[in-house]
């Protein structure tokens, strides 16, 4: 396989770096309040998008089935939300006993505490050709599982949290992942035979808007003139990534 056919087969590894390159160098276009406005195109646009085609892609009976893997369900939840939260305070229990700086510490507790991000867990599921419709479920379901769960594990973990505005939280959810999944399947009835001939490249367009996220949030990172990290912090935290 020649380099140029390399490229075609990783072209979302390669967009990852082409987008946070480009975000080094023009932060200020993606950057919130900048001109993609991120705060609408991406927020409300490009997830509803994502959840727009999945819906558009899937059949009924998959979504179907997918509601019905209990065991599922309750191990991903309990994986993400009880067992690596508690994994990483371990971890970071013997971290703290080096020079690493203490406040990217409590950033990582902070991040463990999270619920799966509802697109790229859904896109990555989907790339490897794993279960997207149980991707879809377990990612909007923890998202509102953990409106809850995790102020209540930052309140555990840093001893400290914050008020969470639920209703509005609640509604953004709702509207960018179910009402576009919704709408999704209800255009699939009419478009089925349509979809299902043409084979339309519903991955590599979930993959693009994906791009367009990493690319806004990386802006966002480094027009941030108070964060620095240094060599040592920056290994650590791309170590714990993968």
């Amino acid at each position: 396989m020649g380099l140029l056919g390399r490229l075609r087969k990783d072209w979302f590894m390669v967009g990852i770096l082409v987008v946070i390159l480009s975000a080094r160098l023009m932060p200020s276009v993606g950057v919130k309040g900048g001109p993609l406005r991120p705060e609408i195109t991406i927020a409300y646009v490009a997830v509803s998008l994502i959840f727009f085609n999945s819906g558009l892609s899937l059949k009924t009976e998959e979504l179907t089935s997918a509601l019905l893997h209990v065991r599922l369900h309750l191990f991903v939840q309990s994986f993400t939300l009880i067992f690596f939260p508690v994994a990483v305070w371990l971890l970071l229990q013997v971290l703290a006993l080096t020079s690493i700086d203490p406040w990217l510490l409590k950033g990582l507790q902070t991040v463990s505490c999270m619920p799966p991000p509802v697109s790229s867990a859904v896109i990555l599921t989907k790339a490897v050709g794993g279960n997207e419709a149980a991707a879809i479920f377990n990612s909007a379901f923890g998202s509102f599982l953990g409106i809850v769960v995790t102020p209540l594990l930052l309140l555990l973990f840093l001893g400290s949290s914050s008020s969470l505005p639920f209703s509005s939280i609640f509604s953004q959810l709702f509207m960018t992942v179910v009402v576009p999944l919704i709408l999704g399947q209800v255009c699939r009835r009419f478009l089925r035979e349509f979809l299902e001939r043409r084979k339309l490249p519903f991955g590599a367009i979930s993959s693009a808007v994906l791009l367009m996220i990493i690319y806004t949030t990386f802006c966002d990172t480094f027009s941030n003139p108070n964060i620095e990290l240094d060599l040592g912090s920056l290994l650590l935290v791309v170590v714990i990534s993968q």
